[in-house]
C-alpha cells in the first residue's frame, strides 16, 4: 500500500502524463486489463481515461483496472484514473 506522501508524489509525477488508454462503451475486459498491465511494466505510472459512454462509473472501473493490473490506485480525478505499479525490469520511479 502506498503512503499519502508517496501517493502525493506520484500524482505531481503523473500531473504532466497524458492518458494512454480509453476505457468506453465496452468497459473494463481482460485484454484491457493485459495490455494496461503490460504498459504498467514499462512505464510504472500511466494515466486512463474513462468516456462518457462506458457502462460503469468511474470509481468501479478504477477498482476493477487496479485489481485486475495488480496496480496501486493514486487517484480519480474527473474522468481520468492514474495508476502505479513497480516494474520488474525497468524501475524509474524511486518513491520517497
Amino acid at each position: 500500500m502506498l503512503t499519502g506522501k508517496q501517493k502525493r508524489f506520484l500524482r505531481s509525477k503523473a500531473h504532466h502524463l497524458n492518458p494512454i488508454f480509453q476505457v468506453g462503451k465496452g468497459s473494463v475486459n481482460e485484454n484491457m486489463i493485459k495490455q494496461i498491465s503490460d504498459a504498467l511494466e514499462a512505464r510504472e505510472l500511466m494515466k486512463v481515461s474513462v468516456l462518457q459512454n462506458c457502462e460503469d462509473d468511474r470509481d468501479t472501473v478504477a477498482e476493477q483496472l487496479s485489481k485486475g493490473a495488480r496496480a496501486e490506485l493514486v487517484q480519480v480525478i474527473g474522468n481520468t484514473i492514474v495508476l502505479y505499479k513497480e516494474s520488474r525490469e525497468n524501475k524509474t520511479i524511486v518513491l520517497p
